[in-house]
């Protein structure tokens, strides 16, 4: 089924290594520095016209209970400095720490003393010298998707300044009632901000695990993101690796050789590294073959009506004398398709294309059935060039080679180097037409809650790096 030899020559291995990373992704400071900075401003669009919760309670003054309320209560106003983002080996993931957070609510209040006298105004709270300290683990979950959790947080509020407005706030009953008031909002608040900060963590994770990591590629295609291992985190950089397989949607027969080993030199001035290996485009071209996609049948109708050659066996007889004699005036079907499964090898600045085909030809009765005349074995080799400028993917490709040889014939010996000749000229015309599609370009791809910017695409020996910096919205109800 498959050429083990051609593997090898190619660097690709039959199954019997454990697997590697197809694909893998590094972050870099830079990335930690872009949502440190971009951070406090989504945060505080977000939260400038949410309105909180009342806040209910009881306290015991001189001989009865008083029983409050703050109703209505919005944010005045939010300071969120620039929080310090690092990454943090010792727990496989990040540590965020902010001090400064201060922030000023507005609402009603409203009292009930000695269960007849009711009082109500408006207030004001401000409170200032937040400080807020978590570390968060990055990991994988046994399913391949990726996982967050809680390492530890810690919370301190420095005061809470009050000032309330209307009713008896003067009365020997109001005063110590402000007074307690603002030490219970500044203990509850402590108490309260780290385990709503691991709320939202578990919530975020719970995105996490809801993301699809089997992409359909098209209706033929699934691409295979989920993680391989543990994330990998050092002071400057955290590295993901993905298993980065393409498979057939129809068999998902698993590719008989495994990616290797690829190391991304580390790139401080970009916020993103993608490493794609030559894995992944083979693993694809193997889900086409192993599914049976790798061929096309091609008839007189396809034939551009300007080409001088034509699907019929006048035509044809051209280049086999014998062809017209034995089946005069007949068209022509053409069944071109892999003989192996086609690879791609990356080497430095150039991608490499190895495709074995073959064509078998019929002539055509008039009754449409089809008689066999001959296959002929197609051997060629493409070299391109792949580049990103201007926000677009270019690139370029050339053909280095091309062989015919007569590997069966129902009609006799023929000589294949007129084929051959005029085979290698329509692919040099087609391989001009293509290279000017080519050098148009398609844009980058667009994702849904990212732009990128700053891209640029290196060939290295084994694999492609995109290197990029990118614009990010955070989806509404992330944290919800």
């Amino acid at each position: 089924f498959c050429n083990w030899g051609h593997l090898r020559r190619l660097g690709l291995h039959p199954l019997h290594r454990r697997a590697h990373r197809g694909v893998q992704v590094a972050l870099s400071s830079k990335a930690l520095q872009y949502g440190a900075s971009a951070g406090p401003q989504w945060v505080t669009e977000k939260l400038k016209n949410i309105s909180l919760p009342d806040i209910s309670g009881e306290m015991f003054i001189l001989v009865d209970t008083l029983y409050y309320t703050l109703t209505g209560i919005t944010i005045e106003n939010l300071e969120i400095p620039e929080p310090s983002v690092e990454f943090y080996p010792e727990s496989t993931g990040l540590k965020t720490s902010v001090s400064g957070l201060g922030v000023a609510l507005r609402g009603g209040w409203m009292t009930t003393y000695a269960c007849y006298r009711h009082d109500g105004g408006s207030f004001q709270i401000a409170v200032v010298d937040v400080a807020v300290t978590s570390v968060v683990r990055l990991g994988r979950e046994v399913d391949g998707h990726p996982l967050v959790t809680s390492v530890s947080c810690e919370a301190h509020v420095g005061d809470v300044h009050m000032n309330f407005e209307g009713g008896a706030r003067n009365s020997w009953i109001f005063q110590p009632f402000v007074h307690q008031l603002a030490g219970r909002l500044r203990g509850e608040m402590e108490e309260k901000i780290c385990p709503s900060l691991e709320d939202s963590i578990a919530k975020f994770d719970y995105h996490l695990l809801a993301i699809n990591i089997s992409i359909d590629v098209n209706k033929d295609l699934t691409l295979d993101l989920s993680l391989t291992d543990e994330p990998v985190v050092d002071v400057s950089s955290l590295n993901v690796g993905l298993k980065g397989a393409i498979y057939s949607s129809k068999t998902h027969a698993e590719p008989p050789f495994e990616p290797q080993d690829f190391t991304m030199a580390e790139q401080p001035d970009f916020m993103l590294s993608l490493g794609v290996s030559e894995y992944t485009l083979n693993s694809a071209l193997y889900a086409y073959y192993s599914a049976g996609l790798l061929q096309v049948f091609i008839n007189e109708s396809m034939v551009p009506s300007y080409s001088p050659v034509h699907l019929n066996t006048s035509s044809v007889g051209a280049f086999i004398p014998q062809l017209p004699e034995m089946y005069p005036d007949l068209l022509m079907d053409l069944q071109v398709y892999a003989r192996e499964v086609p690879l791609v090898s990356f080497q430095p600045g150039l991608l490499q294309l190895d495709l074995q085909g073959a064509v078998k030809a019929f002539a055509v009765q008039r009754n449409g059935t089809q008689i066999p005349l001959f296959t002929l074995n197609t051997d060629s080799k493409f070299s391109g060039k792949v580049w990103i400028s201007g926000g677009r993917v270019k690139g370029s490709v050339e053909l280095n080679n091309l062989t015919l040889t007569l590997e069966a014939t129902e009609i006799g010996q023929f000589e294949t180097g007129k084929l051959e000749k005029f085979a290698g000229i329509g692919a040099r015309l087609a391989m001009s037409k293509l290279n000017r599609l080519l050098g148009e370009g398609v844009d980058l791809p667009r994702l849904k809650q990212a732009e990128l910017v700053n891209t640029t695409l290196e060939v290295e020996k084994g694999f492609v790096t995109i290197l990029t910096d990118a614009q990010i919205s955070l989806p509404d109800g992330m944290f919800n």
